[in-house]
């Protein structure tokens, strides 16, 4: 499996949900349509919160070395990412603000993703998790350039290139992985899954709010 041609496929095969999924209306569903800068950093923290922890736990689990130290850095990475977000938040992020960030049940995606018990299936959710997770960046970024906010822009333009390098770690992880054309086809399906959950969670959200997921923004 070639590491470049697998992330392509994938965006090719979901480009409808991972379209959708990169509009504005993203922020709205993590917001609960209360789109002011505390509560997109708050839907923000709970993301690299909640990525810390199924990364750690992909770490504490896998068998395989390479993989096992992949996922630790990655969990390490989240861990930064986290503490950077929240020292955004009113108040400077003190340990009461941690726990009230970081307290959130897991969203689908990471039920999914922490339900992966193969180095085949992690590596290939990480590229799912991790194009999912591209999009919304992008948006948070948006979301800041359009308030004038460039230092905040600037700090997720800087998390979204690490996101943007975890599409490449998975799928480095599946090109040593992948022993056969049924491993192949296992991560393809995996990889893809992982997003139309992602895309299903925010199209019920939308839904539940009385708008349409489907125009793209």
């Amino acid at each position: 499996m070639d590491a470049d041609s697998f992330p392509a496929a994938v965006r090719e095969s979901k480009a409808t949900e991972l379209d959708r999924l990169g509009s504005q209306q993203s922020l709205v569903a993590l917001t609960d349509a209360d789109l002011d800068a505390e509560r997109v950093l708050r839907a923000a923290a709970r993301s690299e919160a909640t990525a810390r922890e199924t990364f750690a736990g992909w770490a504490d689990a896998e068998s395989d070395d390479a993989a096992r130290e992949a996922f630790a850095a990655l969990a390490d990475r989240e861990a930064d990412h986290y503490e950077r977000v929240v020292a955004e938040l009113d108040g400077g992020g003190g340990n009461d603000e941690v726990a009230a960030v970081s307290d959130d049940g897991v969203d689908p995606m990471h039920e999914r993703l922490r339900d992966l018990d193969a180095t085949v299936e992690r590596a290939a959710g990480l590229v799912g998790r991790s194009l999912v997770a591209d999009r919304t960046l992008l948006q948070v970024v948006n979301f800041f350039v359009n308030e004038a906010d460039e230092r905040r822009a600037d700090l997720f333009r800087d998390l979204r290139a690490d996101t943007e390098g975890a599409v490449s770690t998975g799928a480095e992880l599946l090109e040593r992985s992948c022993e056969g054309e049924a491993d192949r086809e296992r991560a393809r399906e995996t990889a893809e899954a992982v997003v139309q959950v992602a895309y299903d969670d925010y199209a019920e959200t939308l839904a539940g709010m009385g708008l349409d997921p489907k125009p793209i923004c």
